[in-house]
């Protein structure tokens, strides 16, 4: 097999998994080595294909396996660790959002998918760009989380819910 094969095999196994594909599987399959595979993956991204990498393997950017919207309420102190813990468990915060009294539905893209972007994010309320949007809800917000599956959403809830973030109605 050609490495020009094999790269669109490898899209293919990527595209058609429900979940994440782990290199060491796909170099297994392809009889290769776990770095050659990383090569590969460097190549498809370069052809503009967005492959991310996980902590659980390769999925298509888009390609998203599971979705939870978390009801959660903590202090702005703990606003870093509440991030970094879903980030670090291999989530996604999309956004935030608050339900107002007299505002109603208030929602902001966040897009954090690791620790630099945690830090970004801190560094722009720290800065005085903006105060967190909880502050206008008693500290009470939601954040829709995605992940690579359900069972990586069922660890996040559980720290969260370890940690006493999670409101539970």
């Amino acid at each position: 097999m050609t490495g020009s094969n094999r790269r669109q095999e490898i899209l293919k196994n990527i595209k058609e998994s429900d979940r994440p594909v782990s290199g060491s599987k796909l170099a297994k399959d392809y009889d290769v080595s776990r770095q050659v595979i990383v090569q590969d993956i460097a190549l498809l991204r370069a052809l503009g294909y967005d492959i991310i990498s996980t902590n659980r393997g390769y999925v298509l950017e888009g390609q998203t396996c599971a979705e939870r919207v978390f009801k959660v309420r903590h202090t702005d102190e703990q606003l870093e660790t509440e991030l970094c813990t879903i980030v670090d468990l291999g989530g996604q915060v999309k956004n935030v959002m608050v339900n107002h009294k007299v505002y109603g539905h208030i929602e902001a893209e966040l897009g954090i998918t690791s620790r630099r972007k945690v830090k970004e994010f801190l560094e722009d309320i720290k800065s005085g760009k903006s105060t967190p949007l909880k502050n206008i809800t008693s500290d009470y917000h939601y954040h829709t989380v995605t992940a690579d599956s359900e069972e990586t959403l069922g660890m996040i809830e559980d720290e969260l819910r370890k940690l006493g973030f999670l409101v539970e109605n």
